[in-house]
């Protein structure tokens, strides 16, 4: 999701490994379990991401503070600390020269950009991707290049203004400070710019006499009376326990039972509409050859060779008809005999595909047979063994898609295998949403759709979207999957979830072309 000025923290050992290089990496990204979904059976987002916000002191602990919040949660979604470092206004080159004499107040509030951060703040507790500007320490600068974010359902503030403005103060829902003792700050502060910033233990006093002392006892000390919780910059685990346990409450609040919602919204729909299918579901014609194909496809003894030479011809097929419904616009060319000729030509600025991994990788080889050069995403969703929930684990965007200026204008082919109950559909379509990509420049397309399933939910909630299909089956039967442990063997009695499986279906689509 992010680049690489974001680290990623899976586990402790990962945590421990990394801890050197992380202190002089304010961002992070801790990932763990996926985003489960953060919107209802209408599409609609229902719950932002919890937003924490830790102000205090230079080098009072709050980066420390953080990590430490996020090590006590345990098992939680995709959680990230933004700092507000990132978010330095840009030096003039006078400036510049400035602060590399310690002659420059970066610890004054005016130093950051707070239109900036608010706006990437309200973006990410949003659930919207935001774009976040990278800082040198070393140069005194903002770059030039911004890093991609996107999916946190946990984010975590930290800077020595975090609450002094009242529009961020208004994003927050949990508000901390970390107080900490004066002279351990200043010797953690030279410690830290001696060792990762190359300055000199004088030059690190001189700021901190000039800057740092009086903005802290004019700016940053008076915040203290908006937080929720004050936590000690050290020996600080009970309260850190507080912090935790009121987290853990919010985000059970907070989650949501798509997947059974889904299913049951899905029977009322078809007992309600008889005939679910509506005209923004684009079936093949079903001609003898179109069901020649589906006959070998849905074959379970049919031999891989055959399988992967049928999917690949019904996939061209596919992308073809999806083609279609793209805009176009008059072009007149000249013949080789010197004879002019008005045609057609794609009126878009930007197409790309995005897969739904895996069972959409086989749609990808078909897009790319009919549009040479486009550019190919991926989404991960994958459904929570103990709950039967879909969750978001891993986004990989083309550029068009991940700077929102580009993806108003971009149209996108989202290709999965089937859709089933929707679930995964739902999540791939919220996501792209989120991204600032129209919903009538959105084409699914896909293999197969269950009729009693969720389609008919999906296309209530995003009547925009066109799906293109090669076939309409009947059935979504309820089953039950056993759980296993990694020796192949079952678990407790009765331990498993409940899955839906489309029939006659083709089965795993994924799995039968690449295994």
């Amino acid at each position: 999701m992010l680049g690489e000025d974001f680290h990623e923290l899976l586990d402790d050992e990962s945590q421990r490994n990394f801890s050197e290089s992380l202190q002089s990496k304010k961002n992070t990204i801790l990932k763990s379990h996926g985003r489960p979904p953060w919107y209802g059976e209408d599409g609609l987002p229902i719950c932002d991401a919890f937003v924490i916000g830790i102000a205090g002191g230079s080098a009072s602990g709050k980066t420390h503070v953080a990590r430490q919040i996020v090590r006590s949660l345990g098992s939680v979604p995709t959680v990230v600390i933004l700092s507000q470092d990132s978010f330095y206004k840009r030096l003039t080159p006078e400036e510049v020269a400035l602060a590399h004499a310690n002659r420059i107040d970066l610890d004054d509030p005016e130093a950051i950009d707070m239109p900036m951060f608010t706006a990437c703040l309200t973006d990410l507790k949003g659930c919207r991707q935001s774009n976040i500007p990278v800082y040198s320490f070393a140069e005194h600068q903002r770059l030039d290049e911004v890093k991609y974010l996107y999916g946190a359902a946990i984010i975590i503030t930290e800077g020595i203004h975090a609450l002094h403005y009242p529009e961020l103060r208004s994003l927050y829902d949990l508000k901390v400070f970390v107080q900490c003792d004066s002279d351990l700050m200043l010797a953690r502060r030279i410690q830290r710019d001696v060792k990762e910033r190359g300055r000199s233990v004088d030059g690190v006093i001189e700021q901190y006499l000039r800057y740092v002392k009086p903005a802290f006892d004019n700016f940053v000390l008076p915040t203290a009376r908006y937080a929720d919780i004050v936590v000690p910059g050290s020996n600080n685990s009970v309260a850190i326990d507080l912090i935790t346990t009121h987290i853990r409450r919010q985000m059970t609040e907070r989650a949501t039972h798509f997947r059974r919602n889904m299913a049951s919204k899905s029977i009322e729909c078809c007992l309600s509409d008889g005939n679910p299918v509506s005209s923004n579901l684009i079936l093949l014609p079903q001609t003898p050859q179109l069901k020649g194909i589906y006959t070998v496809l849905r074959d379970g003894k049919s031999n891989r060779q055959d399988f992967i030479f049928f999917v690949d011809r019904l996939a061209t097929f596919l992308i073809e008809k999806a083609m279609e419904h793209l805009p176009y616009r008059p072009k007149t060319i000249t013949t080789p005999i010197n004879v002019d000729c008005t045609g057609k030509e794609l009126d878009v600025k930007n197409v790309c595909g995005i897969s739904i991994i895996r069972s959409g990788g086989p749609l990808t080889k078909g897009l790319e047979r009919v549009l040479s050069d486009v550019a190919i995403g991926s989404l991960l969703v994958q459904s929570d063994a103990r709950t039967g929930e879909p969750l978001l684990l891993h986004v990989m965007l083309p550029k068009c898609v991940r700077e929102r200026h580009l993806a108003v204008d971009t149209w996108v082919f989202l290709l999965d295998g089937q859709i089933g109950t929707a679930a995964a559909a739902f999540m791939a379509i919220r996501t792209l949403l989120d991204h600032g990509v129209q919903q009538d420049h959105i084409i699914f397309v896909t293999f197969l759709v269950a009729r009693n399933g969720g389609v008919t939910v999906l296309q209530r909630a995003f009547p925009k979207v066109k799906i293109v299909t090669g076939a309409v089956d009947e059935g979504l039967r309820e089953a039950w999957l056993d759980h296993y442990n990694e020796q192949g063997e079952g678990q407790s009695e009765g331990d498993g979830r409940k899955v839906w499986i489309v029939e006659p279906g083709m089965g795993q689509i994924g799995d039968r072309y690449y295994l």
